[in-house]
């Protein structure tokens, strides 16, 4: 089975070319701290520690080191922050400017960049540079648990319909769906059927699909590659997108994206997200479905199935077992509701 790796190549490259412009905001010695984690880390996780620090420093420019540059803080003065200093900047991202603009975090983006953080301390800390680690000493913000948001049975046939018919799409819309149903189509399927990644989903090329064993590969989150399965409806649905690409002549004879865009380049991740919302606005307009929320509908539904958590971490690429528990345990409230009637407590004559 050939692979065709262009593309995660430009996006490395894409990535690496963000970092080094992220870098001149930044003190000299974080170069070293990116470079000391780039074995254990993607270029994606680098480039967001970048955006995180960037945001820490700022921080301590403005409230710790009295508007002192952010490039001339020194690493002595990174080991002089305290635990206290560091809750601060946790309160601090409730509600703070940055470039003129009022912005604020959640838990969650609080958590991340805490995370971030942390992995500098230690780096600097592991390497003799700084004395002492007092981020270990900051409690994580406590994360609540998220409502898991997917499409129902009802909802699943529904949104497929629409991107087949067209039906209560915008007269704009409408116009561009006779050359893109099949296409839209294809990837409805492919997120509903197999639980694939939106980034899984934008890097597959024409040699990444077997049909002859109805298989396809693709690159997960860090860099490794898997083998994922699909169902003959998964199978028609491809079949009928490369079959009109084949008619296509616009199509150039080198291009090996699976599925591209009206521009005839490979689909970005902003268009195939705009295209999940717009179908998924007629079908459930009260939720706010994402390409990651039909691969939520898709593990969802294979847990229903299989009722083995193992199985639905694996083939959605989990490397951790209790990610995927957290994520699909809210299943088991429909086990309790068909238990409810199991134990009764009065006998009927008939127990007797």
């Amino acid at each position: 089975m050939k692979y065709d790796e262009n593309y995660y190549h430009e996006r490395n490259l894409n990535n690496l070319e963000r970092i080094d412009k992220l870098l001149d905001d930044l003190p000299p010695y974080i170069e070293d701290f990116l470079r000391g984690v780039e074995t254990r880390t993607s270029t994606l996780t680098r480039m967001n520690y970048c955006y995180d620090l960037r945001i820490f420093f700022y921080f301590l420019s403005v409230r710790k080191f009295h508007g002192k540059s952010v490039k001339e803080i020194t690493l002595d003065e990174i080991g002089s922050v305290t635990d206290t200093d560091l809750e601060i900047f946790l309160s601090w991202l409730s509600h703070y400017q940055y470039n003129g603009k009022r912005l604020s975090c959640d838990e969650r983006a609080k958590a991340r960049k805490l995370s971030t953080v942390r992995s500098m301390y230690k780096y600097f800390f592991n390497k003799g540079l700084i004395e002492v680690n007092n981020s270990t000493k900051v409690a994580t913000p406590k994360l609540h648990e998220k409502e898991i948001i997917r499409l129902e049975g009802n909802e699943v046939s529904s949104i497929l319909d629409v991107a087949e018919y067209g039906s209560e799409l915008s007269a704009h819309a409408r116009g561009y769906h006779d050359k893109t149903k099949i296409r839209d189509i294809a990837i409805l399927t492919l997120f509903l059927g197999t639980g694939i990644r939106i980034s899984e989903l934008v890097g597959l090329n024409n040699e990444s699909i077997d049909f002859s064993n109805n298989s396809f590969i693709v690159t997960r989150k860090g860099g490794n590659q898997s083998i994922l399965y699909f169902s003959d409806e998964v199978r028609d649905a491809l079949e009928a997108y490369m079959e009109q690409k084949q008619c296509d002549k616009a199509i150039a004879p080198d291009e090996h994206a699976l599925f591209l865009s009206l521009q005839y380049r490979r689909i970005t991740v902003r268009a195939v997200e705009n295209l999940v919302k717009k179908y998924a606005k007629i079908v459930s307009p009260l939720k706010k479905i994402t390409p990651h929320k039909l691969r939520s509908t898709y593990g969802t539904n294979l847990y229903r199935e299989t009722g083995d958590i193992y199985i639905v971490a694996d083939v959605l690429g989990h490397k951790d077992v209790n990610t995927t528990r957290k994520h699909y345990a809210a299943i088991t409230e429909d086990h309790r509701r068909s238990v409810a009637n199991a134990v009764r407590l009065h006998k009927k004559d008939d127990d007797e």
